[in-house]
């Protein structure tokens, strides 16, 4: 029913920036929250950022102030800024969103996550 796309990942070394996008399609009533989390090797996957309808943003700490999420309600697509990038952010990053549909008359909300896209930091 609904795809998010990811792109933006690559190879940087520390200090450098990149900046993520994830783009939802398909069968969209509404988007609400949209956000970013990783998995790095041999760790669980934790929350880097999130961005709500009224635009409350916020952030891991690990990542404030390097860190900056964004969304283009027309495009559906959220994006993540990161600046002075560090080692340990390597990881896959995993956009999530949260969509609503409409069925038979009905609304309902589903959680998705796209197909993840991977950020290395060298030193």
């Amino acid at each position: 029913q609904v795809q998010l796309v990811e792109s933006g990942g690559g190879l940087v070394q520390a200090g450098g920036s990149l900046r993520l996008s994830c783009a939802a399609s398909g069968s969209i009533v509404r988007i609400n929250a949209m956000g970013w989390y990783r998995q790095a090797p041999g760790k669980q996957r934790e929350f880097v950022a999130s961005i709500t309808n009224n635009y409350r943003t916020p952030y891991a700490d690990s990542v404030k102030d390097r860190f900056t999420i964004s969304r283009d309600n027309a495009k559906n697509t959220v994006y993540l800024q990161m600046n002075s990038l560090k080692p340990e952010d390597t990881a896959v990053y995993y956009c999530n969103a949260g969509i609503t549909h409409s069925s038979g008359g009905y609304s309902y909300t589903k959680d998705y996550w796209g197909q993840g896209t991977q950020v290395t930091v060298s030193s």
